[in-house]
């Protein structure tokens, strides 16, 4: 366990490269993430590549991990530090893959908690729950609340919980997960979107219950 919760930064599926980045600097600026997840855009793999390392020189100069939506092909050829999958599917590939280049691998998508428990047997380096579904749903808060708390009780792979607003993000790093994400919809509201993230690091890190 960590002590204080730390802060994962899902980006928007944006294809404007410098509108992602010109977002996204600000935020990464303002407080410490220790991660962000993008997904890849581009209509073939030299635009996607592009794309990623775009906004990578923007993230890892502040220290934070850059993550690949799925495309662990192009982790290596974009400089990024790793993958996070989507769902199980691939696991085995991309463990076998960025493993020996020791590069990291998350899972998301786990339906069920044996789902999870594959995924940290198999070597994943973190599990997420509470992600916005394939169809765009969002799972149950209380439902996601009840799967961070299990998991970050009873297992030494790191938990992600995912906050898919600004409600849910205390109650979550009050279940003990190691890593809580969002996404910058979660300041829509705000007016001034720096202050609204610091006020919301803040919370979520005096929330983090002590080790157990």
């Amino acid at each position: 366990m960590t002590d204080a919760a730390r802060l994962i930064l899902f980006a928007p599926a944006e294809s404007d490269t410098a509108q992602l980045c010109s977002q996204l600097a600000p935020l990464v600026e303002a407080v410490k993430f220790d991660a962000v997840i993008l997904p890849v855009m581009g209509e073939d793999d030299r635009a996607r590549i592009n794309h990623a390392k775009s906004v990578a020189a923007v993230v890892q100069k502040h220290n934070a991990a850059l993550l690949l939506v799925d495309a662990f092909e192009l982790v290596a050829r974009t400089g990024a530090d790793g993958v996070h999958l989507s769902n199980l599917t691939r696991l085995s590939e991309a463990l076998s893959i960025l493993k020996p280049l020791e590069r990291i691998v998350g899972v998301a998508g786990l339906k069920a908690r044996h789902d999870a428990m594959e995924a940290a047997e198999a070597g994943a380096d973190y599990v997420m729950f509470g992600e916005p579904r394939a169809d765009g749903s969002i799972p149950v808060a209380s439902a996601v609340i009840e799967r961070a708390d299990w998991w970050a009780e009873l297992f030494q792979t790191p938990c992600v919980a995912f906050a898919s607003d600004r409600e849910m993000a205390v109650p979550l790093a009050e279940t003990g997960a190691e890593f809580v994400a969002f996404s910058p919809s979660i300041l829509a509201t705000a007016e001034d979107k720096v202050a609204a993230l610091k006020d919301l690091s803040a919370e979520i890190r005096a929330a983090q219950r002590p080790e157990r």
